[in-house]
């Protein structure tokens, strides 16, 4: 037997989720204990940025309340429900490991890209964008319902019949791959690098308000899926974070339900179950269509 054909159990994969989610969180509050200072030094730190970083993680704790009294079992239940009716049994080794991490990256691509251009969605997936800061402490920065979407996208992992339990631990790496990427303290990086690979100047790029910056880079690990489905842009001009209309307060309150309120006061607008409709599931700038009158 290969070495990539060794079985892994259940176990030691949950085991290694547990343990990258507690250590990368470590290594992450480091990180950012060191951009912060970066930040005196360069005399960049203000009330308003360390008020903004206490936000972010005030939104991470709601977020994990959600997650976890709301949609925990839900999620765990549903992966587990449908791995009955999975079309194959796919063992879990190293090469299936690696196989379902790059489908889960690929899953999460088009994840990312539906909370910005489904409003329902866009409205949970703002918080995150509605920080005019970018470091670490950004990545922790959630919405009421980030919880809901993954369910949707990956589940197809799991008919097509990986481990259930494996699937989530590719979420788990997507995701903390992608929340490393969330720093102005590395530039750009290798050529080869930034071809193929999701790098912090692309993420810097997904997070700018910038016109030509909008909806970009949905990546998580390859940036080479913005590259195949037309979505990439290169970090050429200087990125202006944050929402097109800004969040002005750091009330983590305010940051963390705004975007249900942006949507709720769009429906109460419409006077068309069309039009609610279109606030719903349109995309974010969706307004309906006001008939010409001769």
């Amino acid at each position: 037997m290969e070495w990539w054909q060794i079985p892994i159990s259940e176990d030691e994969i949950q085991v290694w989720e547990a343990f990258l989610n507690d250590w990368f969180f470590v290594i992450a509050l480091a990180f950012l204990g060191f951009e912060l200072i970066r930040y005196g030094f360069l005399r960049k730190l203000s009330w308003k940025l360390m008020g903004d970083t206490l936000t972010n993680f005030i939104t991470l704790g709601l977020f994990l309340g959600v997650t976890y009294f709301l949609l925990a079992a839900f999620y765990v239940g549903t992966y587990l429900y449908a791995h009955q009716f999975a079309v194959f049994d796919i063992p879990v080794n190293w090469a299936t490991i690696g196989i379902c991490i790059v489908l889960a990256d690929l899953a999460y691509y088009w994840e990312h890209r539906f909370t910005h251009r489904v409003n329902i969605a866009w409205a949970t997936h703002s918080v995150h964008h509605s920080s005019p800061f970018f470091n670490i402490s950004v990545a922790y920065r959630f919405g009421p319902m980030d919880g809901v979407w993954p369910i949707f996208f990956h589940l197809p992992l799991v008919l097509l019949g990986f481990n259930p339990f494996l699937v989530f631990f590719a979420e788990v790496v997507v995701q903390l791959y992608q929340t490393a990427l969330h720093t102005e303290v590395v530039k750009k990086l290798p050529k080869p690098v930034e071809l193929i690979m999701n790098t912090p100047s692309h993420h810097r790029v997904h997070h700018g308000s910038n016109e030509t910056y909008l909806d970009k880079n949905y990546a998580g690990i390859f940036i080479v899926w913005d590259r195949l489905f037309g979505t990439y842009a290169r970090e050429d001009e200087d990125v202006v974070y944050g929402l097109t209309k800004p969040l002005s307060s750091v009330d983590p309150v305010t940051a963390f339900l705004h975007g249900f309120y942006r949507v709720g006061k769009k429906i109460v607008r419409m006077r068309s179950l069309s039009g609610v409709f279109g606030a719903l599931f349109g995309p974010p700038d969706w307004e309906p269509k006001i008939a010409n009158r001769s």
